[in-house]
């Protein structure tokens, strides 16, 4: 009888073994980053891409699964892969941010990425986190639910991701390289683009135009991804209703909506039925633009959602966009996210931190020439946090420094608020608030730290709508308003039932965003604002994160082919 149950025992304890082999899989993959040819706007020039493809591949997964991807540095420019949105549970030497969590891929060098999706389902995306790079080398990653489950609506007819982008007929990295070199703005963009390609408004660009087919009847799951440089992006289609049921590889309750705005960096999964007219229709997008004054791209990218058995002959119906500066679009479209269940936010806070975000001047120093000092009168743009400059290291990755005890690469003393208050959103702001110190500085969290960050804009030399990204965590989004933060009054606002569940968050311009989240994972994380021109001008800061308690709670020893500087 004991042998009988043992044997039983043993059946058992291999069955559950090999159920969960086949639910969690290893997949491997190979980057090779290489220049390749591509024609767009009637002109070619060679783009940095990944296998070749503009853009690169999808790569989709289940919750569970393990990525390695071998990144092949063929190109002439030092490059890595950011995983963005990723938690990265104790594999930050996996998450890719240049100096920061490593140091670049090398031309002629190669370097594996290993982690594993944990607790994540729905849109993810990945790209380059080196210099400009990411105007061409990135792509979706899609996270589909654990085989056995399922999505937490009814089951879409066929998926489609739309991946947003910007182009430049110049070369990237040579745009922002002019723009470091003469401290003004970089030129904008020449197009935008869906899955790459302009689309029908474009010169040069209607036969190559992307086609989403569907047929009448049918429900369509669209991933929308903003992967544009530096503008935040309204999305719509002709005629149809979007219904919003996820973002940032979290579920949402669902809305209906006929506009998306995705800053850069953010993901948005909609459900479409084809209850229309059997046509064409045009899927688009375009600027929205918060900063007053600033130049931007004001053109519109366009697909095509093609009910099955149409012609092709009649035009595709197009939407009605919001106006550029439409913030009340905006504003009215995030406060309508939410958990789709009840969650458990932090609620007794350790870290109670206040970063301003926001734009700078410096002084145009003595030994420069006029031609690189070409910002408002006579100066070179930059950015901060909390009046600090984020300085990248060069000689080691800050995780490296952190990991191996290095002195020298910096230092622990971000401010947990600003050196000095001041009416942030107001117009009379003293000129000697206009240049931040430039700074390595990191905010040290001890491990299980329940951590809550106001994010304040402010309107040192123009307001902006900023997407803040924290590497390595999802976060809260528990409120948001516009004009000064003020905690007597609007801590009792916020949502703390069932608040979204972000990577990315889009600061209201003139406004603030508070986001909490509780310090589970060890490391060195970056945050910084998703349009790299602000990341190039030191907006951007990273927390350092101890180490718990055992193995579980502490990062992993960097892996053996780690890039070294």
């Amino acid at each position: 009888m004991t042998t009988f149950h043992s044997f039983s025992f043993l059946l058992f304890f291999c069955s559950l073994l090999s159920a969960s082999s086949t639910i969690a899989k290893v997949q491997h993959h190979d980057f090779v980053i290489q220049e390749t040819p591509v024609k767009r706007l009637c002109k070619t020039r060679n783009a940095i891409t990944v296998n070749g493809m503009f853009p690169g591949p999808t790569l989709e997964v289940n919750n569970g699964d393990t990525l390695e991807v071998k990144v092949h540095n063929r190109a002439r420019y030092n490059i890595t892969i950011h995983w963005h949105g990723v938690r990265q549970i104790r594999t930050g030497w996996a998450d890719g941010p240049e100096f920061v969590t490593q140091c670049p891929i090398r031309p002629g060098k190669s370097y594996t990425y290993r982690f594993t999706i944990q607790g994540q389902e729905g849109t993810l995306w990945w790209h380059a986190h080196s210099s400009w790079l990411r105007a061409t080398v990135y792509g979706a990653l899609i996270i589909h639910p654990t085989p056995g489950s399922s999505f937490p609506f009814p089951k879409p007819d066929r998926q489609t991701a739309l991946v947003l982008g910007e182009w430049w007929n110049a070369n990237p990295v040579d745009v922002i390289n002019q723009a470091i070199r003469t401290g003004a703005a970089p030129n904008i963009s020449d197009a935008y683009t869906i899955n790459g390609q302009p689309g029908d408004l474009y010169n040069c660009s209607t036969k190559e135009t992307v086609v989403v087919p569907i047929n009448s009847g049918e429900t369509s799951l669209l991933r929308v991804i903003n992967a544009a440089l530096n503008q935040p992006l309204f999305f719509s289609v002709a005629n149809h209703k979007l219904t919003v049921v996820g973002a940032d590889a979290s579920y949402l309750k669902p809305f209906t909506t006929k506009v998306l705005m995705l800053g850069p960096g953010q993901t948005t999964d909609v459900l479409l039925t084809a209850d229309q007219q059997p046509k064409r229709y045009y899927i688009a997008a375009r600027a929205y633009q918060s900063a007053q004054n600033a130049p931007f791209d004001n053109t519109t990218t366009t697909a095509i959602l093609q009910y099955k058995k149409t012609t092709t002959s009649s035009p595709p119906i197009l939407p009605v966009l919001p106006a550029f500066n439409d913030t009340n679009t905006v504003t009215s479209f995030s406060r309508k996210f939410k958990s789709l269940r009840n969650v458990v936010v932090p609620k007794t806070i350790d870290d109670d931190l206040f970063f301003t975000v926001g734009l700078g001047l410096d002084n145009c120093p003595k030994n420069f020439p006029k031609s690189r000092c070409q910002g408002l009168n006579g100066t070179r743009f930059t950015a901060s946090m909390n009046n600090v400059s984020f300085v990248l290291p060069s000689n080691f990755s800050l995780l490296q420094a952190h990991s191996n005890g290095i002195p020298g690469v910096f230092t622990t003393d971000f401010p947990a608020k600003p050196p000095v208050k001041f009416d942030y959103t107001g117009n009379n702001i003293s000129r000697a608030l206009f240049q931040p110190v430039k700074g390595t500085k990191l905010y040290n969290l001890k491990y299980g730290s329940r951590v809550q960050v106001v994010l304040q804009d402010t309107n040192i030399v123009t307001s902006e709508n900023h997407p803040i990204h924290l590497h390595g965590y999802d976060f809260y989004i528990v409120g948001e308003g516009f004009g000064n933060f003020n905690p007597k009054k609007d801590t009792s606002k916020f949502n703390l039932v069932d608040p979204p569940l972000r990577n990315t968050v889009a600061v209201l311009v003139n406004g603030w965003a508070v986001i909490r989240f509780v310090a589970d994972n060890p490391g060195v994380w970056l945050m910084h604002c998703h349009l790299d021109v602000h990341i190039k001008w030191g907006l951007a800061m990273a927390f350092l994160v101890d180490n718990g308690v055992g193995e579980l709670e502490t990062l992993e020893a960097p892996p053996h082919d780690l890039p070294v500087c």
